[in-house]
């Protein structure tokens, strides 16, 4: 299933100020030459934790925005597998770009519930982008979560094409990407409207 994607009249006020701190932590990891992806977690109308890519700060492929916050939550998380240890099940997740493969397989790991984030991830997109791994059935060993996404997804957008912009000083071969230009060009989510009359074409004409 594609990713799930909120008409921009159908979002609320109190997801999209979430939405924003973590489009100022993306924001922290472009300045800090870092994949501009940040995250904030929430629980009963607070953050709890907030989180920025910091692969090549730390020298930690693994260590996305997702897992950076992680870190500050759970720094003492048993691993004894026979407890049941659900401790983000009233947590929810706003992220500035689909969580990839292996984020969306630790969330539902720690039960987080809900995940809104920005824009879709055409290229390792965990929750439906490339897999669904989000609310996949036969990952039988922890729950499914929602998770929805156009959130701001035009600022999103734009943080990563501004830092795909910039040279890379920690790939081994950096390219020349002084010629390419800024696309601004962002073709907009559909509407409810929209979305209801592509639904009605699709239902089965009655006899």
């Amino acid at each position: 299933m594609p990713p799930v994607m909120i008409p921009l009249e159908q979002q609320r006020p109190e997801d999209l100020a979430f939405i924003d701190q973590a489009i100022e932590m993306g924001e922290e990891a472009a300045r800090a030459l870092e994949i501009p992806v940040g995250c904030v977690f929430v629980r009963d109308g607070k953050v709890i934790a907030k989180g920025r890519n910091r692969t090549n700060e730390t020298r930690n492929a693994s260590l996305h925005a997702e897992l950076d916050a992680l870190s500050h939550i759970l720094p003492n998380a048993t691993r004894n597998a026979t407890v049941d240890f659900k401790p983000l099940s009233d947590v929810t997740l706003y992220v500035t770009v689909e969580p990839c493969l292996m984020c969306s397989s630790a969330l539902r790991q720690v039960g987080i519930k809900k995940v809104i984030y920005g824009c879709a991830n055409e290229r390792f997109g965990g929750c439906g982008g490339v897999l669904s791994i989000h609310d996949n059935p036969n990952l039988v060993f922890s729950e499914p979560l929602q998770a929805v996404g156009g959130y701001r997804r035009e600022e999103a957008i734009m943080l990563l094409r501004r830092f795909y912009l910039t040279e890379n000083i920690h790939a081994p071969a950096p390219r020349d990407k002084s010629k390419r230009v800024l696309k601004t060009d962002i073709p907009p989510l559909p509407s409810a409207t929209e979305l209801a009359k592509a639904d009605d074409a699709q239902m089965p004409s009655k006899a």
